[in-house]
């Protein structure tokens, strides 16, 4: 009796062992299929572009922010700040001049800041101007700063490299004839909240579709870029038809 109970035990174990194992090997197989199920759809992710669209809006959006430090610090060190892009190894950092920049708030002309209209009026006013002025003011030598929070090799400590697949397609600042689209740009900002003009267009990879490209326009008078989709040429105005940017509530800061 106890001899059957015996083999009637270890049949019982051998079962159980094989609906163990039964079901090891059925939960394998499940992580392996959501293992193919990540890839494939990973896969189609990536084939429709929407990552690299994805990637293409975040560069968009830390530039945006790279462009708000620079014209913040500015403003609050009174020295002369910009951010350059190096387009051949698709990295950019900011750099800030050594000598702080003296902005002239005060009229010591005599006329109240109107235009000088007699003769001893505009002696003064050039006397004034020349006594303000004094010695002209070395150039300021530009050097790196850490600012964005990140390194890169290519352009160094301080440096921030462009997110994967994404690539600059040209920039062009008011100081530029022509856009950039290869060695450095620059974008300068001053003390007293001013910057330059510019855009900048970014594009995923070597891709020449304009649905592909991304531009960033930056205003001179509050710094405040506005992100568009396709590429959109640097429009100069003119300087006497140059129209108020305080009044511009569009766009993102």
């Amino acid at each position: 009796m106890s001899l059957w109970i015996s083999k009637r035990s270890l049949t019982s174990v051998r079962s159980a062992r094989v609906r163990a194992g039964g079901r090891g090997m059925t939960l394998i197989e499940i992580l392996i299929v959501m293992v193919l199920i990540s890839l494939v759809l990973g896969g189609v992710v990536s084939g429709t572009g929407q990552l690299a669209s994805s990637r293409l809006k975040h560069v968009s959006t830390s530039i945006t922010g790279a462009i708000r430090v620079a014209f913040t610090r500015a403003t609050a060190t009174s020295k002369s700040v910009r951010i350059v892009f190096d387009l051949d190894n698709q990295t950019m950092w900011l750099e800030e001049g050594d000598v702080p920049m003296l902005l002239q708030t005060k009229d010591l002309s005599g006329t109240g800041g109107a235009d000088p209209v007699t003769e001893a009026e505009r002696r003064a006013v050039a006397e004034g101007e020349s006594l303000v002025k004094g010695p002209k003011a070395p150039r300021a030598h530009f050097k790196m700063v850490q600012a964005f929070g990140s390194q890169s090799a290519e352009g160094g400590k301080g440096a921030r490299k462009l997110d994967r697949g994404i690539k600059f397609r040209d920039i062009q600042a008011t100081h530029d004839d022509l856009p950039r689209t290869s060695g450095r740009a620059y974008l300068y900002f001053w003390p007293g909240g001013r910057t330059e003009l510019a855009h900048i267009q970014l594009r995923i990879g070597d891709s020449t579709d304009d649905s592909d490209t991304m531009t960033l326009l930056v205003s001179p008078l509050t710094g405040k870029v506005t992100i568009k989709n396709g590429p959109i040429a640097l429009v100069n105005p003119r300087d006497d038809k140059e129209a108020s940017e305080r009044e511009d509530t569009g766009g993102i800061f």
